[in-house]
């Protein structure tokens, strides 16, 4: 039984937890995340929401599979949960994930791979990891550390205390009640999906770069990037019409304290590639 289910609405891709209430990160689930990374990236897709099954986003590693499992075991298949969640990284699409409920150890780390992360006020984020002596093992500390900064990272890492994402608010891009989060994270995708791929994938390379190198890496880098983006059709249909992408732009700076996460938001509405 599948433990992970990948389908497509238009031009939106969905990657599903389908092994509630706990969704643990066990070695079948990993194959079954893989498989359908792998279908995601080989789609038409120009967006991608990851979501779960059940009350809780994911708890982590499925501990109860590693007893009697050698090291060389325990590292090919860290290293292979590793691979899955950087496949997600590399994805030149968006991907958001709407997370809810008790999150923790490799499940937490999955969150932290996408692009967006949709959170359920009610959410409790735990790195159970330094419980057994370990760390997080699939990139986790590094990439909270960027999102809520080293100090707050390191209580989390080296505490190992479930701590409520409303303390936290900077790992999330929206924090909203449980009862919205499934609208709020797919109308997100969605209008992900309608907008501007290639601007999307530029975004995401230059970000990478200033991730590793700053902004001298980023710099170097922005030219091959973006002007390329001058001959998509976005950008082509701006130029005929440079009023109306003005008028646009002056829309949705008159609205901009309205919520803009729907598919309907105020702005230019990008479909080409």
């Amino acid at each position: 039984m599948s433990t992970v289910r990948f389908d497509i609405v238009d031009t939106l891709g969905r990657i599903t937890l389908t092994s509630p209430p706990y969704n643990f990160v066990g070695a079948q689930f990993n194959t079954d995340l893989a498989t359908a990374v792998h279908e995601a990236s080989g789609s038409d897709i120009r967006a991608l929401l990851i979501q779960a099954e059940g009350p809780n986003f994911s708890v982590g590693g499925a501990a109860d599979e590693w007893p009697g499992k050698s090291y060389s075991w325990f590292r090919t298949f860290i290293a292979e949960v590793t691979n899955t969640y950087r496949a997600i990284e590399a994805l030149q699409i968006p991907v958001v994930a709407a997370v809810r409920g008790k999150t923790g150890g490799g499940g937490l780390e999955l969150a932290l791979s996408v692009d967006f992360i949709v959170v359920a006020d009610n959410s409790v984020l735990w790195c159970a990891e330094v419980i057994m002596g370990q760390l997080p093992l699939a990139g986790g500390y590094q990439r909270l550390a960027s999102r809520i900064g080293p100090s707050a990272a390191r209580r989390m890492v080296m505490l190992g205390e479930p701590t409520p994402v409303t303390t936290i608010p900077a790992v999330a891009d929206y924090i909203v009640p449980d009862d919205q989060l499934d609208d709020t994270a797919l109308q997100l995708a969605t209008r992900l999906s309608q907008g501007p791929t290639r601007s999307y994938a530029a975004a995401k390379s230059v970000l990478k770069a200033w991730s590793t190198g700053g902004i001298a890496a980023a710099d170097k880098l922005m030219l091959d990037l973006t002007i390329g983006l001058f001959h998509t059709d976005d950008f082509q249909q701006g130029l005929k019409d440079p009023q109306k992408g003005l008028e646009a732009l002056l829309g949705g700076l008159a609205r901009s304290e309205q919520p803009a996460i729907g598919p309907d938001s105020p702005g230019i509405t990008f479909r080409g590639r």
